[in-house]
């Protein structure tokens, strides 16, 4: 099972796996947080593995303490591993409310050997070093185990000088608050300019904005970069038809990943192409 919309890889894994992937869409219509609600027991009988993104891609939401709770008690009841993304969860906007964890919700339940619960971390977003492909995985020591085996014959070792590299990233944490104080300057100049003519909103957390589109997504992508050479990710790239309709129709992900200027000028180009739909 896995959030929709979603980081791509979550479905090529499910599929390399020989697994039937299963989608909970993640709409208006539940804030943008995937509609646990939905998922019948039956479905949850037939489960094996559920996706969590939180912070999530691309919606920023952030799911709460006593949801993953809830879902941990699934798990337990149902016979299934839940494996949390968490690579966004140090860029948020709040600085005394950061995003609570999986292994934090499962240690206050008193879960403190974390059954069922794994968490990724990763260096890319926190400190900005995509390319260097260095994280960690963490949780309970039964699913390590077999991941750790997995990750010595499907993987590799990181060479030495990127391994020293990550021990001084890990180690610091003035680089992430300056990180966090600058998506914050970024978020609150980027909507300023957008809300006269989109529906869009600064979310909790990670370093994406998630609006809706007055046209087709895709074709609202298409004809911005034909006229204003600004490249968007229309939300249906994101995520699947379902029975109950894509969440993501009519959205697009913005990345306010370049420098502050790039990012408002970018936002003046949308806006400016928004006025004459």
């Amino acid at each position: 099972m896995m959030p929709n919309p979603f980081y791509q890889i979550y479905e090529g894994a499910a599929l390399l796996a020989g697994a039937e992937p299963y989608f909970i869409n993640a709409g208006a219509d539940s804030g943008y947080l995937p509609d646990f609600d939905s998922v019948t027991d039956a479905a949850w009988e037939r489960c094996q593995l559920l996706y969590l993104c939180s912070p999530g891609n691309p919606t920023g939401q952030v799911i709460d303490v006593a949801t993953m709770q809830a879902l941990i008690e699934r798990a337990q009841r149902h016979d299934f591993a839940i494996i949390s993304d968490e690579c966004y969860a140090e860029i948020y906007s709040d600085e005394s409310a950061p995003p609570p964890g999986l292994l934090q919700a499962a240690a206050a339940m008193g879960n403190d050997r974390y059954e069922r619960c794994l968490v990724f971390h990763s260096l890319s977003k926190r400190s900005s070093v995509p390319g260097l492909r260095s994280g960690f995985v963490a949780g309970d020591a039964a699913l390590i185990e077999p991941f750790l085996r997995y990750r010595t014959y499907h993987g590799c070792a990181m060479p030495p000088p990127t391994q020293d590299a990550s021990i001084r990233a890990w180690r610091d944490e003035r680089h992430v608050i300056e990180n966090r104080r600058l998506y914050r300057e970024k978020f609150r100049a980027v909507v300023d300019i957008l809300a006269p003519v989109l529906d869009v909103s600064i979310p909790p957390a990670s370093f994406y904005l998630w609006p809706r589109t007055p046209i087709d997504d895709e074709t609202f992508s298409r004809r911005l970069l034909e006229t204003q050479n600004v490249i968007v990710l229309p939300g249906t790239y994101l995520s699947r038809h379902t029975p109950g309709g894509n969440p993501s129709s009519q959205h697009i992900r913005m990345a306010l990943v370049a420098p502050l200027d790039e990012c408002t000028e970018a936002a003046r180009r949308i806006r400016a192409f928004t006025q004459t739909l």
